[in-house]
């Protein structure tokens, strides 16, 4: 199998049979073929360098089962074989590597910490990330961090500020449900940050918007239900400081757009533990941001990722790898 799995403005990542081909040194903007695919690289936003940022997302430290969805018993599930490190464990030390060596100013993990809630599985996501990534790392807890009313990673809202960017991270869970949301006070926080900022802002937060003018409008949304949605929707259309809305949550790629916020990217990012194994890097310019989806390609890693293929009847990879225009992307200033 030959996967074209990155596209940034100046390399290219095919995974090959389970093996990772990396094509440096491209040109931006330009088309090339190789292996049959055709693909254009990003385009650069002018100006220079100045931040690197990655971001991961449900990472479900603690998780033992993969494959297990409430309600759907389509299978298989997948376990970690006797004697085999935990694939959550797995993953993460293989992200945590590939991210050091980006070098990023900053880290954001977008919650889905722990699977169960536990201050066992917390310590274990910090006793992963913190050692290499100390004052650089950043973290909102998901609704799996607090099912049983815990209190830890509940710090947002919060921001960081880096050059060329501040990233403006939100607290979106529910106590207690799968649901999310954003409360009142979160979105004056973010109003008047945006009113005030000086450069482009990336919102953050673990669930994904509700579309407004959506044909449906269900009350238990899986994501941040829709009154709170068509609030933070309201918000990033007035701030032009708010260019993108970053998520996780829903375990695929994904990008949707709202007819109030324009070419404004409402950003969903796979998760770390299971296929395809994703991380977001994003590269800070003077005018303009990159994504740039990064599939976690040590062999292990790989070898656990593309067991993972067969989840949910074999449907999963058309669900969770997503186009490639939703994977990597430009982001750019309004």
């Amino acid at each position: 199998m030959i996967e074209l799995t990155t596209v940034a403005d100046d390399e290219a990542v095919f995974h090959i049979d389970g093996e990772a081909v990396t094509y440096g040194g491209l040109d931006p903007e330009t088309p090339y073929e190789l292996h049959g695919t055709a693909f254009v690289t990003l385009p650069r936003p002018p100006g220079a360098r100045l931040a690197t940022v990655a971001t991961v997302n449900d990472v479900h430290f603690g998780e033992t089962e993969c494959g297990v969805l409430e309600g759907l018993a389509v299978g298989p599930v997948l376990r970690s074989e006797p004697g085999e490190t935990p694939y959550p464990d797995l993953m993460n030390a293989a992200a945590v590597a590939e991210i050091a060596a980006r070098h990023p100013q900053a880290v954001v993990a977008k919650g889905d910490l722990t699977t169960t809630g536990s201050q066992g599985e917390f310590d274990a996501f910090l006793g992963c990330y913190r050692p290499m990534f100390g004052d650089r790392l950043h973290y909102v807890r998901g609704n799996h961090d607090g099912y049983g009313g815990q209190s830890f990673a509940a710090d947002a809202p919060f921001a960081v500020t880096l050059p060329g960017v501040t990233l403006a991270v939100l607290d979106t869970v529910v106590p207690g449900r799968s649901a999310g949301q954003v409360s009142a006070p979160q979105l004056d926080w973010l109003d008047e940050l945006g009113a005030g900022a000086d450069r482009p802002v990336l919102v953050l937060g673990h669930h994904h918007v509700w579309v407004p003018g959506s044909p449906s409008r269900p009350p238990g949304y899986f994501g941040i239900n829709p009154d709170d949605s068509e609030r933070l929707v309201a918000v990033v259309a007035r701030r032009t400081s708010l260019v993108a809305y970053l998520a996780g949550h829903t375990h695929r790629n994904r990008v949707r757009r709202c007819a109030s916020t324009g070419a404004v990217p409402w950003i969903e990012v796979a998760c770390v533990k299971d296929f395809p194994g994703s991380w977001a890097e994003y590269r800070v310019f003077e005018g303009g941001i990159l994504q740039v989806h990064r599939r976690i390609s040590s062999p292990p890693a790989l070898a656990w990722s593309e067991r993972a293929r067969s989840l949910f009847g074999g449907l999963y990879p058309g669900y969770a790898f997503g186009r490639l225009e939703e994977r990597c992307l430009p982001i750019w200033p309004r």
